[in-house]
Parts: C-alpha cells; sequence; structure tokens
C-alpha cells in the first residue's frame, strides 16, 4: 500500500469504534503518527493496540468534543507528543436514537465546530493541511422516515437534531475551506449513507456484512463498510486531493441519487 501520509500526524475524533476506528487504523497504515481521541477509554485502547500490533504509531487521549477546552487540548497533545499536525478528521457523534435536540447539537455539531475553529488555526500556523469532517447523507436528502399519523404528531427531536448537526458541517466545511484556503488549509467532508458500525447497529452484536434493514435504501443493495469510509477520508487528507477542498463527498451506495 502506497504511504499517503508519511512522516504526518494526524487526529482522529471518534476513533474508539466504528468509522473513526477504522480512520485511525487507515491513516496510521499510510504511514501517520494518529493520536486517537473518544470519550470511550476502553475502545480507544483496543484502537492503539490493533494500530500499533501491525506496526503503526498511536496514542490515546479521552475527548468530550462537545467542550472546547478538551478539543483544545487534544490538539496540543498532538503536537507536543509527535511534534505536529498535518490532518484532523473531525468525525466524533452520537446516533439520533441516543440523543435529543441539545445533545445532538453539542456532540455532533458543536465538537465540529470547536475542532474546525482551533484546528483550522493551528494548521495555518504550521504553512496548512487538511481537515476531514464527516457529515451525512441526511445532510443532503432527507430521511426516509414514516409518514406522520393523520392527526399529527411530533418527529423524535434526536433524529432532528441529527439532521440539522449533519446539515451544519456541510455549511461550516465550506466556509471554513473558503476562509483558509489561501493559508494552505484544505477542509472537506465525507456524507456517509448507512454504515456498518455499532451506531447503526443499535450496539447489538453482529458481523460485518449481516444483513440490515438499511440494505434496501441503497441502490448498491448493502449498507457500507467502516473501511470504506476511511478510504475517502484518507484520499480527500492526502495529496492525491491537493486541488479539493469545500467539497462534500458522498460515500452512500447511491443513496443521494435518489
Amino acid at each position: 500500500m502506497t504511504e499517503r501520509l508519511q512522516d504526518r500526524v494526524a487526529v482522529v475524533t471518534g476513533a474508539a469504534s466504528g468509522a473513526g476506528r477504522a480512520m485511525a487504523q487507515r491513516c496510521a497504515s499510510e504511514g501517520a503518527a494518529v493520536l486517537c481521541a473518544d470519550v470511550n477509554e476502553d475502545g480507544l485502547a483496543e484502537t492503539v493496540a490493533s494500530i500499533e500490533a501491525a506496526g503503526g504509531r498511536a496514542a490515546a487521549r479521552r475527548t468530550g468534543v462537545s467542550r472546547e477546552s478538551e478539543v483544545e487540548a487534544m490538539l496540543r497533545e498532538a503536537v507536543e507528543r509527535f511534534g505536529r499536525l498535518d490532518v484532523l478528521m473531525n468525525n466524533a457523534a452520537i446516533g439520533s436514537g441516543r440523543a435529543d435536540w441539545p445533545r445532538a447539537i453539542a456532540i455532533n455539531l458543536e465538537g465540529v465546530y470547536h475542532g474546525l475553529r482551533h484546528g483550522a488555526a493551528l494548521l495555518a500556523t504550521q504553512g496548512g493541511g487538511a481537515i476531514v469532517n464527516t457529515a451525512s447523507a441526511v445532510a443532503l436528502v432527507a430521511l426516509p422516515i414514516q409518514r406522520l399519523p393523520e392527526d399529527g404528531g411530533l418527529l423524535p427531536s434526536g433524529q432532528l437534531g441529527y439532521v440539522a448537526a449533519k446539515a451544519g458541517i456541510v455549511g461550516l466545511t465550506r466556509q471554513f475551506a473558503v476562509a483558509y484556503g489561501r493559508l494552505g488549509v484544505r477542509v472537506n467532508a465525507i456524507a456517509p449513507g448507512g454504515i456498518d458500525t455499532p451506531m447503526l447497529r443499535g450496539g447489538t452484536d453482529f458481523s460485518e456484512g449481516d444483513p440490515h434493514p438499511a440494505d434496501a435504501i441503497h441502490p448498491l443493495g448493502r449498507i457500507g463498510r467502516p473501511s470504506e469510509i476511511a478510504a475517502a477520508a484518507v484520499f480527500l487528507a492526502s495529496d492525491e486531493a491537493a486541488f479539493i477542498t469545500g467539497v462534500v463527498l458522498p460515500v452512500d451506495g447511491g443513496y443521494t441519487a435518489m
């Protein structure tokens, strides 16, 4: 495998499981030293152990991205531990079933905002770098939710918070791309469809590739794999995407084409 991130330093949030773990592992396999951040310390330890077992360099930091001070400390640790920062992947999020509106916005949107605000400024002082945000296909097209009953009703606040947060990430991605482009900082986002992770599966035991009800809403006939999200994220972070910024890349099995 070509080491497209050789000798670079990456920070990945939400790295304890799912797509975030796959991103951290892929960054390391591409040659980067990786600071893995999450609130799940056991999951972080597993991610770091898997990277080190494969010969990569990684460290863990417990970080609640909704707290600006913790995001600042996370970025400082990356520089103190590895000497610089080259890549930031703002991926931490919670699913719509685990949140009400305030919590969904605090973690899924404000967490990315904190990372963008401080990460872009840091990268600019170093001459540039790349930021990849995890948005969602539901930021681009509506969720296929059931119609309300004829007598009305309220949509779940957590679900609406998730959609609003992911749509907000799209706007922030474009704004920061324009603001920091001349300073050498590229900012892009990926918009995953349904991905085979504990978040989608509701935390239940499963094997990647098991059938899932969301398979049917993707034209390719299946949900995605964490490794496919990681591949897209690393491409956007690498020099292969040197002339790409402000882009929202769907990685969704055709979901947004419908």
